[in-house]
């Protein structure tokens, strides 16, 4: 009795190992385009609902889905929580790895673990996520008052200024540390505002001398663009990694400091500027349908319908690749310590 309970037992596995072989087989023998056929992605969002980087995925979601085998339709949903930690970890940890879920990220959760290594929330290594890409990538602005008495690079040295920002972990705190640290200069930071759009205002009022952007978008270029034409502010530098022909005069950070060593710790301050507004695909998903995504969303950022589409909403276009941002986490990530430990005490 026992040995014929046995050999059931043994046959029931061996049918039930036959049947997850040739359900896998099946799986991986179905096409992208089979696969994504009447299919319905999800797009989890970090941010807020009509915010900029909402505003990119559903511009993404609407076009994006011609440029994808099979055609699925994309729908935008919005996981908000811990600046972003909570959608990541999610897309990392609990989301479909099959390709049924897409994740949009704020750009500096990418470097979060990097900051923040002994952090027990964050649950994610960003560098195996299969980046897809950015629609934009962001250009810091350094702007100054006329009123400050700042005309030349070198009077951030001589001189003490003012500038606004919200918190301590800010782009504004952390560039304007960075600067005095690496650079020499003498800026204060006045911090407790709320958002980009308050601190230039404080500028504005004359509150503070200046302000430093962690980026630069179509809204805060429309405020402060006519204060730099009528001579009110100047654009004194750029906190980015690729400079923006439009400030030809504005030098980046990069460009200011010798030191190979300082020039690097920008570099990878400024690593989370070039990835933008990222969108991203959870660690397990398929390479095929890795690839077919990324071919997608790289057709998307070409495509005239898109493009017409994202001017009429003023929402700039500057894309840059999924595998580059994947190349520039694993470069940052592979830092030596002692730069690592260097710029986290910078930021801190």
């Amino acid at each position: 009795m026992t040995q014929a309970i046995s050999r059931g037992i043994r046959r029931a596995a061996a049918a039930l190992a036959l049947t997850a072989l040739f359900g896998i087989s099946s799986i991986s023998a179905q096409t992208v385009e089979e696969f994504y056929r009447g299919k319905r992605i999800s797009l989890v969002i970090s941010g807020s609902v009509g915010g900029g980087y909402d505003l990119y995925a559903r511009l993404l979601a609407k076009h994006m889905p011609r440029h994808i085998p099979g055609q699925p339709i994309i729908i935008v949903q919005s996981m908000r929580g811990a600046e972003g930690l909570k959608a990541a970890n999610f897309l990392y940890t609990t989301a479909a790895q099959d390709g049924s879920v897409m994740g949009g990220l704020q750009r500096n959760n990418g470097m979060a673990r990097f900051y923040d290594p002994d952090n027990a929330s964050i649950q994610y290594d960003a560098t195996k996520f299969h980046w897809l890409g950015s629609g934009q990538q962001e250009v810091g602005l350094f702007l100054v008052r006329k009123e400050a008495g700042i005309n030349a690079l070198e009077d951030l040295k001589k001189k003490e200024i003012t500038v606004s920002s919200s918190t301590r972990s800010s782009p504004s705190s952390v560039y304007a540390r960075m600067l005095n640290g690496l650079y020499g200069s003498k800026i204060k930071v006045v911090e407790g505002y709320e958002g980009s759009q308050a601190s230039l205002l404080a500028m504005e009022r004359g509150e503070v001398d200046g302000q430093i952007s962690g980026g630069s978008s179509g809204a805060y270029r429309s405020r402060v663009m006519p204060w730099v034409k009528k001579g009110d502010v100047k654009v004194l530098m750029q906190l980015t990694i690729n400079a923006d022909p439009v400030f030809p005069d504005a030098p980046t950070a990069i460009d200011i400091v010798s030191s190979p060593a300082d020039k690097q710790l920008f570099e990878i301050a400024f690593a989370e500027q070039v990835m933008g507004r990222p969108f991203l695909l959870p660690p397990g998903v398929p390479p095929d349908r890795v690839k077919a995504l990324r071919a997608a969303f790289d057709a998307t950022m070409k495509d005239p319908e898109f493009l017409a589409d994202a001017n009429t909403q003023n929402v700039e276009i500057d894309p840059v690749g999924g595998e580059e941002i994947n190349k520039l986490l694993d470069h940052v990530y592979s830092a030596p310590p002692e730069l690592k430990e260097r710029i986290r005490e910078l930021a801190k």
